[in-house]
């Protein structure tokens, strides 16, 4: 799976970004650009609105609505002005949007959780839905998705990707100590692949990075929860994404200390009644954390450190850990020399996760000097494997550009860590 520089969505554009954003300046040049289209006649305004629609036709779903929207986010910013009509507020939402390259430098980082819907899954196969970060221009990570199937001899196969893309309509916005809580929404016609969650408030600005999806279970209760890192620009913070179907998505900050680090990942369900976390604090080494409350985070105990030379510099979780028969499964990262990133695995005690059973001396997932090249050199990197029947299935990414997945039986893993 390799970025495509042809799918795009539209975004605000600058001077006119969300009306709160704008200087004083910036309303000086948006209210310029309305005055220039005011001006136009009625025949040369809607001549100029035909040959935009007719200029972009095909690449993206509703474009004159997406202008009208547009049109009516920016009265705000605007100094007062003569009742616009259809075409006017179309022409100037037009002037007021750009398209973006959401995917252009890199498709990588992906999960992978069951899809909600297996009609039509393979044979004592699966559905998949993949998550994946795509970065654009200005290296502004955002999240998108694939679907695909898994057959019974644990053979990959992705659904081909839509031409379109979108971003999700703004249902919520709900201010909290935290931060903002936003919940969104795609239209029931806007296919899987075409989702493209954006950053959407500050904090998110500059990225929404590496997000860990995994299906929950609370007595029977299945939920998709993921823990990702925004990224404003200046600062990272955690947050806890919540869907049912992956086409509605709740976004909620996460409070405490624990969660101010990147790379957390959630157990797929409680432990003696709590929740659990896998986490970094310290740059360094991995925590076993524990909470009462799903979105506050506090705490936590050292269990992993650096112990072999492809992990000398830190170690990282690899999505949430997979429950096996016996044990819980956990794919970790090791930064090794000249920033080498490679795959490991650890065993834990089923029931005391803390316990760490056994964890591989090599990597089982590590740059191969003929395939190293990219966007960043040298690695090799996961966000969540998933278990179907007797085999992991592990999407990686090569050199934060594009995306494989490799496979590998149960009982060849035990023995790999084991040894």
């Amino acid at each position: 799976m390799r970025p495509d520089p042809a799918r795009v969505v539209v975004r605000p554009f600058k001077p006119a970004t969300e009306p709160r954003d704008l200087n004083a300046t910036d309303k000086v040049r948006a209210n310029h650009i309305v005055d220039r289209v005011l001006r136009l006649d009625a025949e040369a305004s809607a001549q100029q609105l035909k040959e935009v629609l007719e200029n972009f036709a095909g690449r993206h779903r509703n474009l004159f609505d997406i202008f009208e929207s547009r049109a009516a986010e920016m009265e705000d910013a605007l100094e007062p002005h003569a009742q616009l009509n259809k075409t006017q507020r179309g022409l100037i939402g037009a002037y007021f949007l750009n398209e973006y390259s959401f995917e252009a430098s890199a498709l990588f980082n992906p999960s992978i959780v069951r899809h909600p819907d297996q009609t039509g899954a393979p044979e004592h196969g699966c559905r998949f839905i993949l998550s994946l970060r795509a970065v654009g221009e200005g290296h502004v990570s955002s999240l998108t998705f694939r679907s695909g199937t898994i057959a019974v001899d644990g053979s990959v196969s992705v659904d081909p990707t839509a031409r379109l893309a979108s971003v999700p309509i703004i249902r919520s916005r709900t201010s909290t100590p935290n931060g903002d809580i936003i919940e969104v929404t795609f239209g029931p016609e806007e296919e899987l692949s075409e989702r493209v969650i954006f950053p959407i408030t500050d904090a998110q600005s500059n990225g929404i990075e590496d997000a860990r999806f995994v299906e929950f279970n609370d007595n029977g209760q299945k939920t998709f929860y993921a823990t990702y890192t925004a990224y404003s620009g200046r600062a990272i913070r955690s947050e806890l994404i919540t869907t049912a179907d992956f086409q509605s998505f709740r976004m909620t900050p996460l409070g405490g200390a624990a969660a101010r680090n990147k790379g957390m990942a959630l157990f797929p369900r409680k432990i003696d009644g709590r929740y659990a976390m896998i986490g970094r604090q310290d740059n360094e080494n991995l925590y076993l954390i524990y909470s009462d409350d799903l979105y506050s985070w506090d705490g936590g105990r050292a269990i992993l450190q650096p112990e072999y030379p492809w992990e000398f510099v830190q170690i990282g979780n690899c999505g949430s850990p997979i429950e096996l028969d016996d044990c819980w499964l956990l794919l970790i990262h090791g930064v090794g020399p000249v920033r080498k990133y490679s795959i490991g695995a650890v065993l834990l005690d089923k029931k005391d996760p803390s316990k760490v059973l056994a964890r591989s001396r090599e990597p089982l997932v590590y740059p191969e000097p003929t395939e190293r090249e990219g966007y960043v050199p040298n690695v090799v990197y996961t966000c969540g494997a998933m278990r179907h029947r007797d085999q992991i299935i592990l999407p990686y990414a090569i050199s934060d550009t594009f995306s494989n997945f490799a496979t590998i039986k149960i009982a060849a893993l035990m023995q790999a860590v084991a040894s």
